[in-house]
């Protein structure tokens, strides 16, 4: 093998793809130089390191860990409903229904997360007699109502995306309304979907991070609190950016291999 293919992958279509061996390497490469760099600046403003003072509250780290792992979960799940049925609301054919999907995109869309977290806890909740006790449910609901209209826009393009003619073909032979649906439109909406439906659940997960704000016990809540006893930024929010690089890098690569199950020659 030449030197060169250990670096230039072959641009022509249908050619396999370069072997495990050899995307490996340049792999590691990448992450050999993104380590060098990070180490030559820290090294440049002279930090000293205190993990010896961030270590004994590992177990904080851990708990915050799994209590964001709980609510992304949880909101994946949810928020992906609430964005199929606003997809679907925005193209019924009932009016009242196909304005609330739109109001209630722009809306969410339009307005940050932070305001919108602020304005449903401390406003909505004790509104509807929700006790400060279930931060992590309310977390989970804000999180869905917010994401739902992201990936509301996603299906819902996923769905524009497939062909009138096929949509007309069906209809030919006989097809019912949710038969289309469910046998024409979502297995092509789905594969268009799913590169921005990864991005936006690796988005949701980091977005779990600012339900600090009203005392949700995730991961983020976890290390500031470490940070006002240790007095060690660093050391503490490094671990933060690995532990949510853990969270949303399977994703990315289940995205992947979903594509790849899902494709089909045009």
């Amino acid at each position: 093998m030449r030197w060169s293919e250990f670096f230039i992958a072959s641009g022509s279509p249908g050619a396999p793809p370069p072997p495990l061996a050899v995307r490996a390497l340049n792999c590691l490469l990448v992450w050999v130089v993104l380590a060098l760099v990070f180490f030559f600046c820290f090294h440049q403003i002279a930090y000293q390191w205190h993990w010896e003072s961030v270590a004994p509250n590992w177990e904080m780290f851990v708990k915050g860990w799994l209590c964001t792992i709980l609510i992304s979960a949880a909101a994946l799940v949810l928020s992906t409903v609430i964005g199929l049925l606003l997809a679907l609301a925005r193209r019924s054919r009932v009016l009242a229904l196909n304005h609330f999907g739109r109001v209630y995109v722009e809306i969410v869309r339009g307005t940050p997360l932070l305001v919108q977290i602020m304005v449903l806890f401390y406003v909505v909740a004790p509104a509807l007699r929700v006790p400060d006790r279930y931060r992590v449910a309310e977390g989970v609901a804000i999180l869905s109502l917010f994401s739902g209209a992201y990936i509301a826009e996603i299906i819902r393009a996923g769905i524009e995306g497939v062909a009138r003619s096929q949509l007309e073909s069906a209809q030919a032979i006989g097809l019912t309304r949710p038969q289309i649906y469910r046998y024409v439109i979502f297995p092509q909406a789905l594969r268009q979907s799913l590169p921005p439906l990864a991005g936006q659940f690796a988005s949701l997960i980091k977005d779990s991070s600012l339900l600090y704000i009203i005392g949700t016990p995730e991961f983020t809540n976890k290390v500031q609190s470490v940070n006002a006893m240790t007095f060690t930024p660093f050391e503490c929010y490094i671990p933060l950016a690995v532990g949510y690089l853990v969270l949303t890098l399977p994703i990315s690569l289940w995205t992947r291999r979903l594509e790849r199950r899902h494709q089909f020659e045009t």
